[in-house]
């Protein structure tokens, strides 16, 4: 912006010019699917699983971007939140530098020897650690010094799993959350447990002091957040 226009005097005309084309199309959506290379054989199956069973996994378009997020800050330390059969954790373990490892927590024990299963014909089972209980009980016996998150889990605690990881972040971490925008629900101020909680959530991270925060509409709306030196 050029300095001399102050942001007050952009008239809310200009705004909805652009918000009008920037607005994405399931066309716009199907491109994008046939332009990036085809995803490998395991996410693949793991995505036609998710959709067929109606296991609650990432889109792709989210899937990449996580993995464009860890290649580009190599993070030794990953903390997950809610691992499900194993999707987002693949994506991400692909993209960790030498010595890199992700801890992911989920209860479902069923669910994460499934993605084990996968995880070891991906390659990358050395790379990943499971917890299987509830990670508010996890994560405050975590030393600090995490230096990417990612957390896709009970929305009613998304929260709770906010004020529970921010003290054990590195400074200029970052933490990414999935489901942010909720299918267009909360926009369209749908009420509902899930949806509620999620509205709350999104002031709670966009306000955080500790973070500078941003929600990117990629799949479901992904929360990105850079954490703030510790004053």
């Amino acid at each position: 912006m050029h300095r001399g226009l102050a942001m007050g005097t952009v008239r809310s005309s200009t705004f909805r010019s652009a918000k009008a084309s920037m607005s994405f199309t399931d066309r716009d959506v199907d491109y994008l699917d046939q332009v990036h290379a085809p995803v490998d054989a395991v996410l693949a199956e793991m995505l036609a699983a998710g959709r067929k069973e109606g296991i609650p996994i990432v889109s792709p378009a989210s899937g990449r971007l996580l993995r464009v997020l860890v290649l580009a800050l190599a993070p030794k330390r990953v903390l997950e939140i809610g691992t499900a059969i194993g999707f987002s954790t693949l994506w991400m373990a692909s993209a960790l530098p030498a010595g890199g490892r992700i801890d992911t927590i989920d209860p479902d024990r069923a669910r994460t020897d499934r993605a084990r299963r996968y995880w070891l014909r991906a390659g990358v089972t050395d790379r990943v650690r499971v917890t299987n209980e509830p990670a508010l009980r996890v994560i405050p016996r975590l030393a600090p010094g995490i230096e990417f998150a990612f957390i896709d889990a009970l929305k009613p605690e998304y929260t709770a799993y906010l004020e529970a990881l921010l003290p054990k972040m590195a400074p200029g971490g970052v933490i990414t959350v999935d489901n942010v925008l909720w299918s267009g629900r909360i926009a369209a101020g749908e009420h509902d447990e899930d949806t509620d909680a999620l509205r709350a959530f999104d002031q709670r991270f966009l306000h955080e002091e500790q973070l500078e925060a941003t929600i990117v509409p990629v799949g479901d709306g992904l929360g990105i957040g850079v954490v703030r030196p510790h004053a």
